[in-house]
């Protein structure tokens, strides 16, 4: 894995140089410049290989996923008041709100024009990162709702998360020529892993050790979404007769316990609910992988990168 990130980095810390010196453009290369994994651009050169590309030839491609990703990761620290991203000041508490919704913009149009050499790339990322958008309104909106089911937070992040994975590994695929079928077995695979990845994300985010993920624990319960987790612990919950759940989420956020939310979805069987989804996730996600017509020996990156991921802590 470690040579497509270092492709990858190579790309971003030259695309970052070019960068005009205008406040602007100031904020865009601090995020890309913090520790990160490079999933999904490292998914699209290693589809590409996969299907008998070289890594090279999607790196273009791969360098504006990486920039759409990180349009919204920007936008969405802001929606969600983090102060923290992977262990450092998020843009807009380093800068200012307006700096951050600008650079953001800035940075999707940036991401577009690296898309646009092939029409085919440029159709499919329109789709995907469309639908990226959908995935943060529902994401939105379930923060106001009482009501949100298990089937409609897989949806939602289906769109917010999983889609641009898929999309990634798809584009490395359509620069390397494959099949329609290919690619639609790639993007399974992309799209399983992707929402194992999220709910993983879920898990970490509540019972992980902040040193390790960057990250406030409970930063999600604290501000009142609805994860897989929480829609579970309220299920059972509900079923248990017990409260502690729902008298937290009744409280304003600075107010709620998180620690003891925890502790609750625990002793519930949420976590260990949510544990066996993310299984079954990466059993689906390995089954599409399989089930594509080249040899072992070219998936194994493929493999790499998914073990990788469902072994993260962070």
């Amino acid at each position: 894995m470690q040579p497509y990130k270092d492709l990858i980095e190579a790309r971003i810390e030259a695309w970052c140089k070019r960068l005009p010196t205008q406040q602007l453009y100031a904020p865009m290369a601090y995020l890309l410049k913090l520790p990160a994994k490079r999933v999904r651009p490292i998914a699209a050169l290693m589809a590409c290989e996969l299907f008998g590309g070289k890594a090279e030839d999607a790196l273009d491609e791969a360098l504006g996923i990486e920039l759409f990703h990180n349009f919204t990761l920007m936008h969405d620290d802001i929606m969600d008041a983090s102060p923290l991203r992977r262990g450092d000041p998020t843009v807009h508490v380093k800068w200012n709100v307006n700096t951050a919704i600008l650079s953001g913009d800035a940075l999707l149009v940036k991401s577009f024009e690296l898309m646009g050499r092939d029409a085919a790339v440029r159709a499919l990322f329109n789709r995907y990162a469309l639908e990226v958008c959908e995935g943060q309104q529902h994401d939105m909106d379930f923060e106001r709702r009482t009501d949100v089911t298990a089937t409609e937070y897989m949806e939602m992040i289906r769109l917010k998360t999983a889609v641009l994975l898929s999309c990634a590994l798809q584009v490395g695929a359509l620069i390397a020529g494959a099949s329609d079928g290919d690619r639609q077995r790639i993007g399974r695979f992309g799209e399983q892993l992707g929402l194992a990845f999220q709910l993983r994300d879920d898990l970490l985010d509540a019972f992980g050790d902040p040193m390790e993920t960057g990250k406030q624990r409970g930063g999600d319960l604290r501000a009142g979404k609805k994860t897989w987790l929480l829609i579970r612990g309220l299920e059972h919950e509900r079923a248990d007769g017990t409260s502690v759940l729902s008298d937290q989420i009744a409280l304003a956020p600075a107010q709620r316990d998180v620690h003891r939310m925890g502790e609750a979805m625990e002793r519930l069987g949420a976590r260990s609910d949510a544990e066996a989804e993310v299984s079954a996730l990466e059993c689906s996600a390995f089954e599409a992988l399989d089930s594509i017509g080249v040899n072992d020996e070219r998936k194994a990156a493929l493999h790499a990168l998914a073990t990788t991921l469902m072994g993260r802590r962070s």
